[in-house]
């Protein structure tokens, strides 16, 4: 199980200076030299003294815990960012009987896909904030011959219903905050969701505006929420503007040749097909050369449109128009929300949205 800890070295402090400086945003002061072998790490005491707060405001602030505001948070953090400070991890988890670790679950085989890698950044960055270490499932089964891990909670992304890890992780009895809602028989402690049905709609609406009266969707078979809601939502979007549905479904995280041999046989099948909507992160791009094998051009005789957006979608030739999920935003809120909870902070039981939005390019025939 890989363990990763944030490393916010050479980032910028919230007040604008470099991360480890002790001169103050803005300040003609000489930045402080590298700190003397023999002098002692800063405290907490120090970096309440630099924030001019006190040390259980300061404590506070680093681990999210408490009522303290953003202004002060920032500044707190900026504090401890200038002085160098690392909190002694160890000795807090004895007084505290917390292991300032978070885990987060991810399938190991998307782990390359842009969409997860960016939202596994948003947590640690996150996490970061919050004085956190993030733990890494993403073995497809649990460390240790099945142990759970030791940690104070989890994160677990597009959560499938009938994944044993899953079901092993929500029933650990550990707070799971998940990105969308788990669809199995175990209730989250939050939740992040995003209105996939309205985005999907729009999609769609935009395809049958710009020409499309034949839309074929490219699923996946995931058990996950955001992967029925597209299906489904593509499916009762055609019964009500009175068009058959051409369906052809993927295995979650196919390969390229799967992904491509699928769209082959949609194209053979159904050849009235105008447009093809791809559900799975970077399928869209992926079956370019197959759509244009069966004589097609994209953004003209067919159009391409993604439910996952990606740099490669903005750079594909042509642009493929996809939905922007906001992974790292997702991945932020998601451990934000994990810490809120941890510390009281937010209920069990907290639902919040992110507003995703659509991105219209080229391949749709703008």
């Amino acid at each position: 199980m890989p363990r990763t800890t944030p490393n916010t070295s050479g980032s910028p402090d919230a007040a604008g200076g470099p991360a480890g400086s002790n001169r103050p945003a803005g300040s003609d002061a000489p930045a402080a030299g590298p700190r003397p072998d023999d002098t002692p790490p800063p405290t907490i005491a120090d970096v309440a003294r630099e924030a001019a707060v006190s040390k259980t405001t300061a404590s506070d602030a680093l681990r999210g815990h408490g009522r303290v505001s953003g202004a002060t948070r920032d500044a707190v953090e900026a504090a401890a960012l200038r002085l160098g400070y690392s909190p002694n991890r160890n000795a807090r988890s004895l007084r505290t009987s917390v292991t300032e670790t978070i885990a987060l679950h991810i399938p190991e085989f998307l782990t390359s896909a842009e969409y997860y890698m960016s939202f596994v950044f948003g947590v640690i960055e996150q996490a970061t904030r919050a004085s956190l270490n993030v733990t890494m499932i993403s073995s497809g089964h649990l460390p240790h011959r099945g142990a759970l891990p030791q940690v104070d909670g989890l994160v677990l992304c597009d959560p499938m219903a009938g994944d044993p890890v899953v079901e092993a992780l929500m029933n650990s009895g550990l707070p799971v905050v998940t990105a969308e809602r788990y669809v199995g028989d175990k209730e989250s402690t939050g939740v992040v969701w995003s209105d996939h049905e309205t985005t999907t709609v729009e999609l769609l609406d935009h395809l049958r505006d710009a020409g499309a009266s034949r839309p074929a969707l490219l699923a996946s078979d995931s058990t996950a929420e955001w992967a029925a809601t597209v299906l489904d939502t593509y499916r009762r979007w055609c019964v009500r503007n009175g068009l058959p549905d051409t369906v052809h479904k993927a295995p979650f995280g196919s390969s390229p040749e799967v992904l491509r041999a699928e769209v082959a046989r949609m194209l053979a099948g159904s050849p009235e097909t105008d447009a093809i909507v791809c559900a799975a992160d970077g399928a869209a791009v992926t079956v370019l050369p197959e759509i244009r094998a069966a004589g097609r051009t994209v953004g003209k005789d067919l159009l391409l449109a993604s439910c996952v957006d990606s740099t490669t979608m903005r750079l594909s030739d042509p642009p493929i128009t996809a939905i922007d999920l906001r992974p790292r935003d997702m991945g932020a809120e998601c451990a934000r929300l994990l810490c809120e909870i941890l510390s009281g902070r937010s209920p069990r039981g907290t639902v919040r949205s992110l507003p995703i939005s659509l991105n219209t390019r080229a391949s749709t025939g703008l």
